[in-house]
């Protein structure tokens, strides 16, 4: 199925999540480079203001996933893994803006442990629900083809996304 919500032929969401993925995922680089650092306090704020922008292109990302999202026909594969993909990124947005209100009310210079800890399981999760995204595209074709095979097996089945005409399945190899 094709994306309903696209900006001269591409879908809107796939621009979009490069952003929060990326922003959300240097923060935990910066985190680290301050944990390993001489001059701590640079880091940490510079990872704090890539949480706060990661969270606004996040906020900005998910509207055009609901939109595509309702448009995948209920009881398909699809749109069961659309749904773990957005409730997954819910909770990843929460751990990184729960991060930044630590932050914000200790001192974004010196996070508290928890904060990094929060920050480094929503960067966790959000290798979970970026490879759910990739299947929904890249196997299940949503956004990118109406002839898409909504019900294909998982890309870890090592099972053939095409539909048989005889209903069968092929091994990949």
């Amino acid at each position: 199925m094709e994306s309903k919500a696209r900006l001269f032929g591409h879908p809107i969401h796939q621009m979009l999540v490069v952003f929060p993925l990326g922003l959300l995922g240097a923060s935990v680089a910066f985190d680290l480079l301050a944990i390993i650092a001489l001059d701590y306090s640079l880091m940490a704020v510079v990872a704090y203001y890539l949480i706060l922008a990661g969270l606004v292109a996040g906020l900005v990302a998910a509207p055009f996933g609901t939109i595509d999202w309702l448009a995948i026909p209920a009881n398909t594969r699809a749109k069961s893994v659309g749904a773990l993909h957005a409730m997954g990124n819910v909770v990843v947005l929460a751990l990184f803006a729960a991060s930044a209100w630590l932050r914000s009310v200790a001192d974004p210079a010196a996070p508290p442990t928890l904060a990094l800890v929060l920050s480094f399981g929503g960067a966790g999760l959000s290798l979970v629900t970026a490879w759910l995204g990739g299947e929904l595209v890249d196997r299940l074709g949503v956004g990118v083809s109406d002839g898409a095979h909504l019900d294909a097996p998982s890309s870890l089945s090592h099972r053939d996304a095409r539909p048989l005409a005889s209903g069968g399945s092929r091994s990949i190899r």
